[in-house]
């Protein structure tokens, strides 16, 4: 769940995105930005901490932006964020703008789990299905879970798929347990 404040910010910039025809774009600068903040906790603490004062903060997002070369409207934006001291909630206005992205685009996430390695050709396979029968572009990501025993769970969203050993197990211990 992300902040109504979050969601303004991220649809403020989706809209500036997608007048300008560059969504993806801007996308991947944001998330470049973000990606580089989450990864140093002392640099997060830093820009969320309120007692440092507003000039050192911009001081270190220019740097920043200096050296991963941004447009100059995602610079203004993360400027912005610095600013209005809105640049603590960065990763919920990235996810926010992703969903508004992926809904834009037509494409969905999904992420896959087996308990065994995945062949191209099934991982072609499996994609394929799940485009024809959702009507999107499918950014797939699979994960390796051996204690899944055997079988796939797909998550789409919210949606979760378990198609799994160990779920099926559980489902006939549980039938099991009932009928004593």
């Amino acid at each position: 769940m992300i902040s109504n404040i979050s969601k303004r910010y991220a649809r403020a910039f989706f809209e500036i995105a997608n007048e300008g025809k560059q969504i993806e774009p801007y996308y991947n600068e944001l998330n470049q930005f973000a990606s580089i903040v989450s990864q140093n906790k002392s640099l997060k603490d830093f820009l969320a901490n309120p007692i440092f004062e507003q000039a050192s903060k911009k001081g270190v997002v220019e740097n920043i932006i200096a050296k991963l070369k941004l447009s100059p409207m995602t610079a203004s934006f993360l400027r912005l964020l610095v600013d209005k001291k809105r640049i603590d909630i960065l990763e919920d206005i990235v996810f926010g703008y992703r969903q508004m992205m992926d809904e834009a685009l037509k494409k969905v996430r999904v992420n896959v789990k087996t308990a065994f390695t995945l062949s191209d050709e099934m991982r072609s396979l499996i994609s394929a299905s799940l485009e024809k029968s959702l009507g999107k572009t499918v950014e797939m990501t699979v994960e390796e879970d051996p204690t899944l025993l055997g079988g796939v769970v797909i998550g789409v969203g919210d949606t979760l798929y378990d198609g799994s050993i160990k779920s099926q197990l559980n489902n006939m211990r549980n039938l099991l347990g009932e009928a004593r």
